[in-house]
């Protein structure tokens, strides 16, 4: 199951996700997600666990719970939407 993980601290590296989710399940893999220019987090990742069940399991017991300093907005993940390729060579 893939999970969605808002509102999170950016001092929280993929180690405490990993490790926070890790309580309730085996995760196979947990990304925070930053932005290209800058290396900063954007604040929001996804954490994919073994299975469905341990992944509403982790769902239940996160969701609003404070990780360093920041409280979690868990979710289910949507599926990755296609979005049109931007042209690069506009001035």
């Amino acid at each position: 199951m893939n999970l969605y993980v808002g509102n999170l601290s950016y001092d929280l590296s993929e180690d405490d996700l990993k490790n926070a989710f890790g309580e309730h399940g085996e995760v196979t893999s947990a990304k925070i997600i930053s932005d290209r220019m800058t290396g900063r987090s954007k604040g929001f990742g996804f954490v994919e666990m073994t299975n469905d069940e341990e992944g509403r399991s982790a769902l239940e017991a996160l969701n609003d719970v404070e990780l360093k300093g920041r409280s979690l907005k868990v979710s289910e993940a949507r599926p990755r939407e296609e979005r049109p390729q931007q042209r690069r060579d506009r001035y």
